[in-house]
């Protein structure tokens, strides 16, 4: 097992061009499972392969238990990858393909076997070994590319979106399986995807990455919780965060043509920015709704999502344009079965405590 650490790590396709990913800096402790995640394009994988030796690190350093990676080619860093394609060889049984390794490094047979079959139990495999993956479903098949890395013992597992194969069902019982596994085996691993749900129900700590930059670092409710910045917010949440541009009082903001007060520490950060408008962010579930001509600020239902348990009010600001370029959307979360219809009028108020202030150039939190 090892600690591994980005020290301002950069990968550069073309000289002028922005870098894939900019002066990375993260550090993972041993046995820690920490996500990457963000948008397409964002650098999470370009990250990914540079720990694993298959893309070159242009600036700075990647140490695996403080040993410096640049230059260290990608077989002898001692890491084992699992990708989104299964890669598994049609023509051999399960236990062949989880033995390829082992035998690709000359180990006897015998304790191939054994190896083999530790991992497999450990997946709930041993009855498939002697199956072509053909026969297998999806999940299996993950699963049999979970073993082939397994049994190699490495020293950290990096995985490249695994589960996009799957599909919406089998995605939610395979990811719990591979986030109980790891941490059964206690082998540090670094998981990629851009699904933000996925990253928030598995990782220890979750990196947020954006254009190539860390955008936040954190547990995953530290991420939920308090966001670094409006792009954490905005992305980290589903439904994500309500965001708001909106012009600063004396009390505090105007929300849809109502005056929302603020509390004197958030006014005292806004005044402290130096700015007159500021950005709101709200969570969905941190509004109270309210019947029309409450207090709060009016808003209509457009569109109400039954989930059982919960509902989801999607409607827009009465005071306020209906179309959602102009950032007067709002999504409400409520308790089930609430009795809010379509074209309803309701009223909005968020708690004091819930509300999130960004700067509305540079997103910063406030």
């Amino acid at each position: 097992m090892a600690d591994v650490r980005f020290d301002k790590a950069s990968r550069i396709y073309q000289a002028g061009q922005k870098p894939a990913v900019d002066q990375l800096e993260l550090e993972i402790s041993d046995g820690e499972f920490v996500v990457l995640v963000g948008p397409s394009g964002s650098g999470k994988s370009t990250a990914l392969r540079m720990l694993a030796g298959l893309e070159e690190i242009d600036a700075g350093d990647i140490l695996i238990n403080g040993k410096n990676m640049v230059g260290v080619p990608s077989r002898d860093r001692d890491i084992a990858m699992v990708f989104q394609n299964y890669a598994l060889y049609p023509n051999k049984t399960v236990g062949e393909n989880m033995a390829f390794p082992l035998k690709m490094r000359g180990m006897a047979k015998d304790e191939q076997q054994v190896k083999v079959k530790e991992a497999a139990e450990v997946l709930g495999l041993t009855e498939y070994l002697d199956r072509k993956p053909r026969a297998l479903s999806g999940g299996q098949r993950q699963r049999v590319a979970m073993g082939r890395a397994i049994v190699r013992e490495p020293q950290v597992f990096l995985m490249d979106e695994p589960l996009s194969n799957l599909d919406a069902k089998m995605r939610v019982g395979t990811r719990t399986e591979i986030a109980a596994l790891q941490r059964r085996l206690g082998v540090t691993t670094v998981y990629v995807t851009h699904d933000q749900v996925e990253a928030m129900t598995m990782g220890d700590r979750v990196a947020l990455l954006a254009n190539g930059q860390l955008q936040q670092f954190a547990t995953p409710a530290d991420l939920y919780d308090r966001p670094q910045n409006a792009f954490v917010a905005g992305f980290i949440g589903s439904p994500a965060m309500n965001l708001f541009t909106l012009p600063v009082t004396s009390t505090g903001v105007t929300l849809g043509g109502t005056d929302l007060p603020l509390p004197q520490e958030k006014r005292s950060a806004i005044s402290t920015a130096g700015t007159d408008t500021v950005t709101l962010g709200i969570r969905p579930e941190q509004w109270k709704v309210g019947p029309e001509g409450g207090d709060g600020v009016p808003a209509q239902v457009d569109v109400v999502e039954e989930l059982g348990s919960d509902a989801f009010l999607y409607g827009h600001l009465v005071n306020g344009s209906e179309d959602p370029a102009a950032g007067n959307t709002v999504v409400v979360r409520t308790a089930g079965r609430s009795g809010a219809r379509r074209g309803d009028a309701i009223t909005l108020s968020p708690s004091d405590d819930d509300l999130h202030l960004f700067h509305p150039e540079t997103g910063e939190r406030l």
